[in-house]
């Protein structure tokens, strides 16, 4: 099966080496199997292809080097985001303090944090800070620095000092891409240091994300899938057997 893997691998490299773009439906048709063997050949892989929406490129072309922009995601696969952080929710218990990741997919958590009375909840994205500030009864800790426009969050040099300072129940973290070889990633190195403090500290460490991350590498590597204790996620990712990796919530 590997060796399938590998040939069929080749035969999409050798079909991206002049530059461009294969849609997923195409690369199934090439390969003569289905759009979920090619998922899996790729999340497997090396990470010399990637995708980016529905199309196959080839991870070291410029031209289709992506760039992620808060305000653009902010309405992309709401309802998924939605159901994720439903699941997300389901981990709180009163009296937590939270770190809740920059972006936007742990945006909707917040809204299901109302009936909670004693949260407290730590962040260094501006979005979510105002979206806890409309919920008086919790407790906010917003971590400062240089206001990065494009992540709508902040970076300094010792946030990750700060972060360690603080007892965090739950560490609810985003990300950009997840690949079984290459890791957990993300757009913006920025983000690296306090997604690291926050994995290293917290009681428990949650990744949530949506199937358009999986397979996916982005430039600033930050975890090892293993760093995790749960996936919350409507990707297909096979569950990590006992003890061995973490455990894979499907959404």
């Amino acid at each position: 099966m590997k060796g399938r893997s590998a040939i069929r691998l080749a035969r999409l490299q050798q079909a991206l080496a002049g530059g461009g773009t294969l849609h997923l439906s195409e690369a199934a048709r090439l390969c003569g199997v289905s759009e979920m063997t090619i998922r899996r050949d790729v999340a497997a892989s090396d990470g010399a292809l990637i995708f980016l929406g529905g199309r196959l490129v080839m991870a070291d072309n410029p031209r289709y080097a992506p760039v992620y922009n808060v305000d653009e995601q902010q309405a992309s696969r709401f309802s998924t985001k939605r159901r994720l952080c439903e699941r997300a929710a389901g981990f709180v218990e009163n009296g937590d303090t939270l770190f809740i990741d920059c972006g936007t997919t742990l945006l909707p958590l917040v809204g299901l944090l109302g009936g909670y009375r004693e949260l407290t909840v730590a962040t260094y994205a501006l979005n979510v800070a105002n979206a806890v500030s409309q919920l008086p009864h919790l407790r906010l800790i917003l971590l400062g620095g240089l206001y990065y426009p494009a992540s709508q969050s902040f970076g300094s040099d010792d946030i990750a000092a700060s972060i360690h300072r603080l007892g965090i129940n739950r560490a609810f973290v985003s990300a950009g891409g997840v690949h079984a070889e290459r890791g957990v990633s993300c757009f913006h190195f920025h983000e690296v240091a306090p997604k690291q403090a926050a994995i290293a500290c917290a009681a428990q460490r949650l990744l949530v994300v949506d199937e358009s991350k999986i397979g996916q590498i982005r430039p600033a590597y930050f975890a090892k899938l293993d760093d995790f204790d749960v996936v919350i996620t409507d990707g297909d990712m096979a569950p990590s057997p006992e003890n061995d990796g973490p455990r894979i919530v499907a959404a």
